[in-house]
């Protein structure tokens, strides 16, 4: 076990993850950051998603990360320190660092993700990279240092990763841009052509997470919007039906790139993956009906995570805690 103090950060674009070594806790925030008049610090996390779709047009909310890379280096150091900070108690001592990786990402995006944890006035002393697939697959409890082909899908906000593992590294990879923000903006598209009615993003992720819920209970899902016709707001019930056929295109694309990496596959590995099945993972990968479409597609068993958006944090807490695994991870510095 790591001595001291030590953090484990999986930045994803819609929620950020950070374990705590010294008090053993994962911190899950919204990855987001207001700026008022471009210049002024507002507020960040869970916070600043409060003020999303609501803030005056001199309040720019934004994401720093997108499509599973950093897009505003500047805002995610921000975010870092900020968070580092609350989770130190405003006494942040020199630390090591863990963060995890995309694997399908050029070395250039890599790199910033170290760079990151360096320039984020956080008192880094070393910092780890760790593919996020791995620590993925350790955080579903398995052991991926074995010669035993392991199938990860982790469906997050703006990507999927679909990842092949064995002897504790990744043998193939795709990174698509399918997740939970295609499924709400599939959402919101099906309401305004069935129904005229302009609904927010916020809404369609409510309605897409209380499906399952809306559909044992027999009903439709009721939302508030703006009448395209009128102008003037409205309410309406969303037949259930309709909610599952506007994201089943989406929930297509990914199946369709999970037989890509299945047909790209040793055979041996894929033996493996045919007797234990493939292990699901990530935030989105709750939404009603993903997990049965993808297993009557594939024929395989679909493991779902029993804590799908916290899977890698508690991956990285196991590299951390556990010296049989701490060769996952590797430095770039210097590179």
């Amino acid at each position: 076990m790591i001595s001291g103090n030590a953090f484990g950060i999986d930045l994803g674009t819609s929620n950020i993850k950070i374990y705590s070594m010294s008090d053993d806790s994962i911190l899950v925030e919204k990855n987001m950051i207001a700026i008022e008049n471009r210049k002024n610090f507002l507020a960040y996390g869970d916070s600043a998603y409060d003020m999303y779709e609501k803030a005056p047009s001199n309040i720019v909310i934004s994401f720093p990360l997108s499509n599973g890379v950093i897009a505003d280096i500047n805002n995610m150091e921000e975010l870092v320190h900020y968070f580092i900070n609350d989770l130190s108690r405003n006494n942040i001592k020199p630390a090591d660092y863990y963060i995890t990786v995309p694997t399908d990402v050029t070395e250039v995006e890599k790199r910033a993700f170290y760079d990151l944890v360096k320039e984020a006035d956080v008192k880094a002393k070393h910092i780890w990279v760790v593919e996020k697939a791995v620590a993925d697959g350790l955080g579903l409890d398995v052991d991926v240092k074995n010669s035993q082909g392991v199938l990860v899908v982790d469906v997050g906000y703006d990507t999927t990763e679909i990842s092949i593992l064995s002897l504790g590294g990744i043998v193939r990879s795709r990174l698509i841009k399918v997740g939970g923000y295609k499924f709400d903006e599939a959402i919101r598209n099906a309401v305004r052509k069935q129904f005229n009615l302009v609904i927010g993003q916020k809404t369609a992720e409510i309605v897409k997470n209380e499906l399952r819920l809306t559909e044992e209970a027999g009903r439709g899902a009721i939302v508030y919007g703006r009448d395209l016709v009128t102008g003037l707001p409205v309410e309406r019930e969303l037949p259930t039906k309709m909610i599952c056929e506007a994201m089943s295109e989406q929930f297509r694309v990914v199946i369709d790139n999970i037989k890509v990496i299945l047909e790209l596959t040793p055979p041996e590995l894929a033996a493996d993956i045919y007797r234990h099945g493939l292990y699901l993972t990530g935030g989105a990968s709750q939404t009603s009906h993903l997990a049965s479409l993808i297993s009557k597609s594939t024929g395989l068993k679909v493991n779902e995570a029993e804590n799908p958006i916290t899977s890698v944090a508690l991956g990285l807490s196991k590299i951390m805690k556990d010296s049989n695994y701490r060769s996952v991870a590797y430095s770039i510095e210097g590179k």
